[in-house]
């Protein structure tokens, strides 16, 4: 089966620091991803690149076989609208409702107009934003305001809005590592089943090498910006850990 999500030869630097180089990897259609590495590695940064937050110095990115060009044309623009984001900080409104905020993961395909106030979000806008929330356990939730939610349960509306999204590529920066151990078991977990049961394609950043070879069907080392392993997470061993996190402990030290 063709990869939803495929990068190759990814390079990026700044200031003439070389973050990323030249990075290669796809994500399938029903496969959760984890990025491991030390601070500084180069993960958060490959996503950002992907999404199209942070422009690459070089190299390709397709999704669903169309590459994802720097002045994209009308096909390259639905391509883009496959892929979604879910932030370690998360970004949701907290004065509005959880049924609010996943709405919001419509806009791009609803009038302006429509879209000034949530009272104004079409009907068949919302059944489809509570049915986001039904998947991720949370359509009993619906009304009340983000801000009243915990942690675990604002990182699964963010989860929500991104499927009402309607994507089908999401990328995921640290989406746990504000959470409290159970919280964050919680949010792997509906990753995890979302790609195994819906077909998503999900690639995330982790800085919790227990939780990516728990979760993960595949782990991808980064060091200093090159791969150092792309391999089923079973695979994993501690002495690959040890090559990965030594910049972290020589820094420490």
């Amino acid at each position: 089966m063709a990869p939803l999500l495929s990068v190759q030869g990814l390079r990026k630097s700044f200031d003439g620091r070389t973050v990323l180089d030249g990075v290669d990897f796809s994500v399938a259609a029903g496969e959760l991803v984890a990025f491991l590495g030390a601070n500084g590695s180069g993960k958060s940064t490959t996503l950002r690149c992907v999404m199209g937050i942070t422009a690459p110095d070089a190299g390709t990115i397709s999704v669903g076989g169309t590459p994802l060009d720097p002045a994209p044309g009308r096909e390259q623009q639905l391509a883009r609208q496959r892929l979604a984001m879910i932030f370690q900080k998360i970004h949701l409104v907290p004065r509005r409702t959880a049924l609010d905020n996943v709405c919001a993961g419509a806009l791009a395909r609803i009038p302006t107009v429509r879209s000034l106030t949530p009272a104004l979000f079409p009907a068949d806008v919302q059944q489809e934003a509570l049915d986001c929330l039904d998947r991720v356990g949370l359509a009993d939730r619906a009304f009340d305001r983000v801000g009243r939610l915990s942690g675990g349960q604002q990182q699964r509306v963010a989860v929500a809005r991104a499927l009402c999204q309607r994507a089908d590529v999401v990328l995921a920066d640290e989406p746990v590592s504000a959470l409290d151990p159970h919280a964050a078991e919680q949010v792997m977990a509906l990753l995890r089943e979302l790609a195994h049961t819906e077909g998503l394609a999900v690639a995330a950043v982790l800085h919790q090498p227990d939780l990516a070879l728990r979760y993960a069907d595949r782990s991808i080392g980064l060091l200093q910006g090159s791969m150092t392993f792309n391999l089923p997470s079973a695979e994993v061993t501690a002495d690959h850990l040890d090559t990965l996190y030594a910049p972290d402990r020589t820094l420490a030290a």
